[in-house]
């Protein structure tokens, strides 16, 4: 289909030169240049499987057997590759290129520096003779794979059927190359450069296939398991709810709670309810699930909880031991054996409101102490809390705070984040509002690639940098800002990460 559009579109230029049709040509090269970087990635995560293969024992023997020959095949599609990009630079320097002044372009509708290079100097010949190579010795890297794709490879040297009236004395290279503009001419060499990508992902892609699947690794399964409080009375009721980080709905695991079964939600929870007595206890938890490699998994855990004596005011933090500036600090307060409608609260630090029978939201507002005053039918106790900012959050890009880290793994990510790592008070999130991007080393040899002042935390407005990047690159994430659940804005600090 390329092929044919290709020959419509030169028929087209062979009458008139338009814009229309230079730009149609441009629209198609540019296709062609986003699939391959495509096709690019696929190829590379495909090797960073063969690499888990090749460390994993069970797999070990026989990635040892088709992972040099992958390799074999993505070095000679490389080598082809750059071959075809040295006969790109070689025609647009004809075309009056001027690598120093890149933005004054080059005659995109010259029609004599492509049949002068193609064919009048040889390069077609030679194109033709590397691609029918690269065909031959990647259908010979191994025989019974050969045979699988002989017939079904993207590498097509058949010469294109003309019409009647331009049939004659024509050959492979005038047919693409003679008297074409160098727009068509750039246009058709990003076509073969094409073939050979698809061609090295395929052959590659069956290679792996001979050790298993592509396996997209999560770096840890982590059971979520919580309580509604862990201080009660008598008669209270405790809920707790239970849960597997990275859970399918296809393969639920199974939970026990306190020994009985208790089924999951929609929402990958499973919630236990029951009402404690009069001593404090525990409650185990056991959570058996599958892996990504389809292995059985078993965690033990248990929530401990303490039952208050119901003699004398009492005051409790609901989930912490200290309060948090911009946080809802949930308390419960009683007054022992006075019902709720006689007691009253106060604290001198912040403010305190009721809401609901025995339950408080503690909002202070200066770090230091906080005292909570409670008056139970005329008798006052008072209760002293600390009271802490919420610290700093972590900035990383997927699981990492910098350091090494894969190529194709950083290319993957979506973002930057702001995490709150090992933060006693739940569901407290920050968010990334702005950073700068600054690359450098591989893929950044003439200049650094730097963006200042970026909006929030996706990596969509750096993606023409990123794809630069590649093994022996530095990224480094600087200016970093996010804004916490109290509205004000923290500087976080830099990150950077070398890309292997």
């Amino acid at each position: 289909m390329i092929n044919l559009m290709y020959l419509v579109l030169t028929a087209l230029l062979a009458l008139n030169v338009s814009a229309e049709i230079i730009n149609a040509f441009k629209v198609v090269d540019n296709s062609l240049t986003s699939t391959n970087k495509v096709v690019n990635a696929s190829t590379q995560t495909i090797m960073a499987s063969f690499q888990e293969k090749l460390a994993d024992p069970a797999s070990a023997d026989k990635a040892k057997i088709w992972m040099p020959k992958a390799e074999k095949a993505v070095q000679l599609s490389k080598e082809l590759n750059q071959y075809i990009d040295g006969l790109k630079d070689k025609i647009k320097l004809g075309a009056g290129f001027n690598p120093q002044q890149p933005e004054d372009g080059f005659k995109e509708d010259n029609v004599d520096v492509a049949t002068r290079v193609m064919d009048k100097e040889g390069e077609g010949k030679k194109l033709y003779a590397a691609l029918e190579k690269y065909k031959k010795e990647m259908l010979g890297i191994d025989p019974e794979v050969g045979d699988l794709f002989k017939n079904s490879l993207p590498i097509d040297l058949e010469i294109p059927k003309l019409s009647k009236n331009k049939m004659g004395n024509v050959t492979w290279t005038s047919v693409y190359f003679n008297m074409t503009p160098t727009v068509a001419a750039l246009t058709m060499l990003s076509k073969f450069q094409n073939d050979v990508k698809t061609t090295e992902n395929k052959i590659v892609n069956e290679f792996h296939n001979r050790v298993g699947q592509v396996v997209v690794r999560f770096d840890t399964y982590a059971p979520i398991v919580g309580a509604n409080s862990t201080y009660l009375f008598p008669g209270q009721e405790l809920q707790i709810s239970a849960g597997i980080g990275a859970f399918s709905k296809n393969v639920k695991p199974i939970i026990t709670i306190g020994g009985r079964n208790v089924p999951m939600n929609d929402d990958g929870v499973a919630l236990f309810k029951t009402n404690v007595g009069s001593t404090s206890g525990s409650v185990p938890i056991k959570i058996q699930y599958k892996d990504q490699d389809g292995k059985d998994q078993v965690r033990d855990l248990k929530i401990d909880y303490t039952v208050g004596i119901p003699t004398g005011a009492f005051v409790s933090a609901e989930k912490v031991k200290v309060l948090y500036i911009g946080l809802d600090n949930e308390l419960a307060v009683t007054g022992g054996n006075v019902g709720d409608e006689k007691v009253t609260a106060s604290i001198n630090n912040g403010g305190l409101r009721k809401v609901a029978p025995g339950r408080y939201i503690a909002s202070p507002n200066a770090p230091g102490t906080a005292n909570v005053t409670v008056n139970a039918d005329g008798k006052t106790s008072v209760f002293t809390f600390r009271v802490k900012s919420v610290p700093d959050p972590t900035p990383m890009v997927g699981n990492s705070t910098g350091g090494r880290i894969a190529s194709n793994v950083f290319k993957a990510q979506e973002g930057i984040r702001a995490d709150l790592k090992d933060f006693v008070f739940e569901g407290v999130r920050f968010d990334v509002t702005s950073y700068t991007f600054y690359a450098t080393g591989a893929g950044f040899q003439e200049a650094p690639g730097v963006r200042a002042g970026i909006r929030g935390n996706r990596f969509e407005p750096v993606q023409d940098l990123i794809s630069r990047c590649r093994p022996g690159t530095t990224v480094v994430l600087d200016e970093i800002k996010a804004v916490g659940p109290d509205g004000t804005t923290r500087k976080l600090p830099t990150i950077a990460f070398n890309l292997y």
